[in-house]
């Protein structure tokens, strides 16, 4: 959820016209007059001065950031040179705090134009903590402005244009819920995201547009081509030009223009947004433009561009072109042209002596930002159940009717995924509905509607990505994963995006995400491709909370948990708990929410731990009780979050007992329990009477035959002679 505020035009810069020319000032967002291609004379003159000046202002923070970062001043650099003109006029018809933006490095000369100022720019190019859009935690160029709508921007190329959809689609939803909590949107306004030519290669790219165009969603599309990514040829990404490719997309409509020609991009651009802003559906302009500079700092454009071909792009420099047609127009002088290109450096050098004095981030900081845990009531280690009668509930059950309860009480909570709606809205009164493969979600979608409850493509970016949009406008968004087994495609939406959408933001956007995801073996039959664990990676994410509840209670608490938090949550169902009556529960009371990074002793012991968590848990606790027949005492903890995950009782555990063995599904190679093993051989060395064990699965994949699974997976009796033997030592 994001904070908005009022932010004008121009960064700071004053306007000037020629006398010569007439005419009154557009309002921020107005319609466009028409006029003839080519022509400026249609135009006030104090934009096309304003326009030209912002223009200069982005070259010239170009070319100041190239000479400090060739005096180890600026450590990077990437320019927006031969961009500038064409995004100058789109901004005629944005709205800054009004419209949201999702744009990529090369927007220099946008972000001026919706009110960043020359110091915000430099402040991030020099890596100062005052640097507005991250705190001097982002390379330059990675826009961020909380009070103006531009969301902060990652860096891999395409993938934001799936949380702008998202955030479309949010827009949409709040819109026609002016009550909700939190949240904000216009009725008419759009979202506009850009990319590279090259970025459309990406698989994001095309999910966006998928989704964009089925939904009819007021989201543009800016493809700014330069012709290269880095040294690849356009030529050698696809197979024609992007504005050729999309044309099967019903809905969508495409503008080709020339980015060095201002007339023709505000007329163009002007026409392209107002269709969007009237919504008449997504729009893409796919726009020549001039790359004059390398890609980046790092990048020598004259190893693989040769002198004709960059001598040609000069020619069509759009700065150049527009100083051309404003003297020829009447609106400038040639001496006026050369004054606002001196007071442009001038602005630029200034910005970059007050940034190289700012101060630079604090070291201790580092951490900051990077979670924040939700203040949470203390709880009860057994909670009381919702009803004096209630009867236990398996997982499934628990987890679908906490569901119900959440978005009974929120209208922020959006649930969506693979078949978990019940069925087509033209059907729903005749069937009995599906909702989702395991039948979680079932009856969300008739009792709470299908704007809250809904179907999406099979495609788990689409379906994460989506979310993250939606949950950066204040929502809360809850994405089901089908399968873990099929969680990849959505890697890049959750280590890219959400999970360090905090701690790149320095703190000033946030993303709370939920996303369940069915995890798991011991289903005789699932094979490699639905019984496999994995939480380890995940708990190498930064910013990512993961739970993994053990039992129907524990899955309550923690879904209410997930749902209070401001930072994405990833929650793993074990598919084997689901129906286990062992694992069932009384619904805790309305209220017991049980906090991330809260272990519990499943069983008290006194001579060894077993720390384990998901399905592994009911199977340590058959084994505790089978060897506690030969008098040996064992205490089984529940990690019940993997991250954060409880050191505390981990290690007053271990004091108890002085022996470990760790026990879990996923693979002994980089398995969670090699983190907790490593933890306690460091904090509580003194305390252990034995070498820390583990009994894992095998570091293979799951087999289909049951024998097979098995034997790769951890069993009863594996964990009997494990501890037995440790217990001896």
């Amino acid at each position: 959820m994001v904070r908005k505020g009022a932010a004008g035009r121009g960064a700071g810069v004053k306007s000037q016209a020629h006398s010569g020319v007439t005419g009154g000032r557009q309002g921020q967002g107005s319609a466009t007059t028409a006029a003839p291609l080519g022509s400026l004379r249609s135009f006030p003159a104090a934009e096309l001065v304003e326009d030209f000046r912002l223009a200069c202002i982005s070259r010239a923070l170009d070319d100041r950031e190239i000479l400090l970062q060739k005096q180890s001043r600026v450590f990077f650099q990437i320019s927006g040179a031969g961009h500038e003109i064409l995004l100058l006029a789109l901004a005629r018809s944005l709205r800054p705090a009004y419209d949201w933006f999702f744009p990529y490095y090369r927007d220099r000369a946008l972000v001026l134009a919706l009110g960043v100022t020359p110091l915000d720019i430099m402040l991030q190019a020099v890596g100062s903590s005052l640097d507005p859009a991250s705190g001097g935690r982002q390379m330059p160029c990675h826009w961020g402005a909380v009070t103006r709508n531009i969301v902060t921007q990652s860096s891999p190329t395409g993938s934001q244009c799936l949380p702008a959809v998202g955030c479309a689609e949010a827009g949409r939803y709040i819109a026609r819920r002016p009550d909700l909590v939190g949240c904000a949107a216009h009725g008419d306004e759009i979202t506009y995201v850009s990319l590279g030519e090259g970025a459309t290669s990406e698989g994001e790219f095309w999910e966006s547009l998928n989704t964009a165009c089925r939904l009819h969603l007021p989201t543009l599309f800016v493809v700014a081509d330069n012709g290269y990514a880095i040294s690849v040829r356009a030529a050698d990404q696809s197979p024609a030009p992007v504005a050729e490719l999309v044309r099967g997309f019903r809905g969508l409509a495409v503008t080709q223009m020339e980015g060095w020609d201002y007339a023709s991009c505000r007329n163009k651009g002007g026409r392209a947004i107002a269709r969007v802003r009237a919504g008449e559906g997504p729009g893409l302009i796919h726009a020549h433009v001039t790359r004059p500079y390398s890609h980046s700092s790092a990048d020598s454009q004259a190893k693989y561009r040769d002198a004709g071909e960059l001598a040609e792009e000069l020619a069509h420099d759009p700065i150049d072109t527009l100083e051309r047609q404003l003297v020829s127009a009447g609106v400038l002088t040639e001496v006026e042209a050369a004054a606002v290109r001196a007071e442009a450096r001038d602005l630029a050098a200034a910005a970059a002596e007050e940034a190289l004095a700012a101060p630079r981030p604090d070291p201790t900081t580092v951490t900051d930002n990077v979670v924040q845990l939700p203040s949470l009531p203390e709880i009860e280690p057994d909670p009381a159940p919702a009803s004096a009668d209630a009867e236990p509930v398996v997982m499934a059950e628990a987890i679908r009717l906490t569901l119900h309860e959440l978005l009974a009480a929120d209208e922020r909570i959006r649930v969506f995924g693979e078949d978990v709606a019940d069925a087509d809205d033209d059907v729903l009164d005749h069937v009995e509905g599906k909702g989702g493969v395991f039948g979680v979600t079932r009856g969300l979608q008739r009792r709470f509607g299908s704007a809250r409850c809904y179907n999406t493509p099979l495609a788990e970016s689409n379906i994460v990505g989506r979310g993250v949009g939606q949950a950066l406008r204040g929502l809360r968004p809850c994405a089901e994963i089908q399968f873990f087994d099929y969680i990849w495609p959505a890697m890049q939406q959750l280590h890219s995006e959400a999970a360090t959408i905090r701690w790149r933001s320095n703190g000033d956007f946030t993303c709370p995400l939920v996303v369940r995801v069915a995890i798991g073996g011991y289903l005789t039959g699932g094979a490699l491709w639905h019984s496999q664990s994995g939480e380890s990676i995940f708990a190498h994410i930064p910013g990512l909370l993961v739970a993994f509840p053990s039992r129907a209670r524990d899955a309550v608490g923690l879904l209410r948990s997930a749902f209070a938090a401001q930072d994405p949550v990833l929650f793993l169902e074990h598919k084997h708990l689901y129906r286990q009556r062992y694992a069932a529960d009384p619904i805790p009371r309305p209220g017991w929410v049980l906090p991330f990074g809260r272990g519990t002793v499943a069983r008290p012991g006194r001579d060894l731990t077993i720390v384990t968590w998901g399905a592994t848990v009911q199977k340590s606790l058959v084994a505790a009780e089978q060897i506690s027949t030969d008098g040996c005492s064992v205490e089984v903890v529940d990690l019940r979050t993997i991250s954060p995950w409880d050191h505390d009782l981990v290690g007053e555990s271990v004091a108890r007992t002085g022996r470990l063995l760790v026990v879990h599904e996923d693979t002994l190679t980089a398995g969670f329990g090699a983190e907790v093993s490593a933890w306690v051989a460091e904090h509580c060395f003194w305390d252990l009477d034995a070498p820390v064990g583990r009994v894992t699965a095998e570091d293979t994949f799951v087999g289909y035959e049951p024998s097979l699974e098995h034997a790769i997976l951890p069993q009863v009796e594996d964990i009997v002679t494990a501890a037995t033997a440790l217990a001896k030592v």
